[in-house]
């Protein structure tokens, strides 16, 4: 999986390309890990080229998420795909994110 890193003043964006499955799940919870500590929890997931996310997606963007809650902060995601989003909605985690129509929204967030 490739996973494209932006920084727009100080909120950094990932996004990653294709499926959020098992080990590329564990590689982006990585590479998330590090961006959180780097830019004190100024997070946004592009999530718009990530056609479907598996049971270790999931798993990886809950963790991540409680992670930045217990530090006060919140994971935003942005332009979720209609199958992740009901992936979201069925699972009954859409409540543990932000999400955002768009990367500039979930940025404007911020301020």
């Amino acid at each position: 999986m490739k996973i494209n890193e932006q920084r727009q003043g100080a909120v950094t964006v990932l996004k990653p390309e294709g499926p959020l499955i098992d080990k590329d799940a564990t590689d982006f919870k990585s590479r998330a890990g590090t961006v959180i500590r780097d830019s004190m929890g100024r997070l946004v997931l592009d999530m718009s080229d990530i056609p479907f996310v598996d049971s270790k997606g999931l798993e990886v963007m809950v963790e991540l998420a409680e992670e930045m809650a217990g530090q006060g902060q919140s994971l935003k995601l942005s332009s979720i795909g209609k199958t992740v989003r009901e992936v979201l909605e069925i699972t009954e985690l859409v409540s543990h994110f932000d999400h955002f129509d768009d990367v500039n929204s979930a940025i404007r967030s911020f301020l």
